[in-house]
């Protein structure tokens, strides 16, 4: 039996240099604890829902009714689902959220997800295709280019809040944005015109793995171009300019080729009527593909549900790997999600939205 080697392996120097070189540049992430009485600047909880009392009180007492029911089985009520939703995760109360949720956004379906980043990846690094393109905001989230990694696409950005050509470059904190990329009106017509001259491409593997078809009334490829933008931006909370944005997708895209998808994380609770967000509150639920609707944030809870159409969330629930492969929910949580939606028709939500 040979004894490991003494002191740090090849692989900790390693590790242990890239940290150095990170902490140089004074970007080393640490783990803190908020120190008590200290204000919070960089919390997301926005209506402080989750340490409102009256939420808490509502939460507690549907824990006990559901658990003095006799119609509740001991699985539909257990701390964890213990398994996967393709598996014995599943239960009836995700079920009947999901509905809950889609009928509260107009949507037509909806599927929860563990966070937002998994409901990102999965949506993103499974429905575009071999040939498709997504173009994506600059300053979109982490989990939107973790998406598109692992996806079959390729990614094409444009600069932050430029829709069309004529606009000036978005900002960031004060300072224009990245002025040497394109607006998305000058994307998505060098994608439309490149694939116009006859770049044509493979039916269906045949195994689910979707290739580009040529159009033979206009010799084009009839991909699809997804375009991600986040309702509201993390890092600055600048709002997006939907209505110009879904405007120039369908001027640009007249084949109908274009899918939008929305990031509600930041606007879901507060923005629009009972919180439904940036797309609800415009009336552009009919024209967008997908939405994303986060739960840690101004909900105070977590977790996250895609609105979509049923025939997308299908193909989630069969190809989406951080869906499949994870597990699902428990009893306390999809309980503290409805709770949560609950609180917002009341008219202490509305008042904390208002500030």
């Amino acid at each position: 039996m040979t004894n490991p080697p003494a002191g740090p392996s090849s692989l900790d120097e390693t590790l242990s240099a890239a940290l150095t070189r990170r902490k140089s540049h004074n970007r080393l992430r640490t783990l803190t604890l908020r120190k008590p009485g200290a204000v919070d600047f960089s919390s997301n909880g926005y209506l402080s829902l989750s340490a409102n009392p009256a939420i808490k009180e509502q939460y507690l007492a549907r824990l006990a009714q559901a658990s003095s029911s006799p119609s509740s089985s001991q699985h539909a009520l257990s701390l964890g689902s213990c398994g996967s939703r393709l598996l014995d995760g599943n239960s009836p109360l995700a079920e009947h959220l999901e509905r809950e949720m889609a009928a509260f956004h107009g949507a037509p379906a909806a599927l929860l997800f563990n966070s937002g980043f998994e409901a990102n990846t999965g949506l993103l690094g499974c429905a575009p295709q071999t040939g498709d393109v997504v173009v994506y905001d600059e300053l979109i989230h982490a989990s939107v280019h973790d998406g598109i990694r692992l996806s079959r696409a390729r990614g094409v950005a444009f600069s932050h809040n430029r829709v069309r050509r004529a606009d000036g470059p978005g900002e960031r904190a004060g300072e224009p944005a990245n002025a040497g990329l394109p607006s998305l009106e000058e994307v998505l017509e060098g994608l439309e015109q490149g694939w116009c001259r006859g770049q044509g491409g493979r039916e269906d593997d045949g195994h689910g793995h979707g290739h580009a078809t040529t159009d033979k009334k206009t010799g084009g490829a009839r991909r699809n171009i997804f375009v991600a933008v986040e309702a509201v931006y993390s890092m600055d909370g600048d709002v997006a300019p939907l209505q110009s944005l879904v405007d120039c997708v369908e001027a640009c895209l007249p084949r109908g080729n274009g899918h939008i998808v929305v990031d509600e994380a930041h606007s879901t609770g507060w923005m629009g009527e009972g919180g439904r967000g940036l797309v609800s509150s415009l009336g552009l639920e009919g024209r967008i593909w997908a939405r994303v609707h986060t739960f840690g944030k101004a909900m105070g809870c977590a977790g996250a549900a895609v609105l979509c159409s049923p025939t997308t969330r299908s193909y989630l629930i069969n190809y989406a790997r951080s869906l499949i492969y994870t597990t699902a929910m428990g009893f306390p949580l999809l309980a503290a999600i409805q709770t949560a939606y609950g609180h917002l028709s009341t008219d202490q939500a509305r008042v904390l939205a208002e500030r």
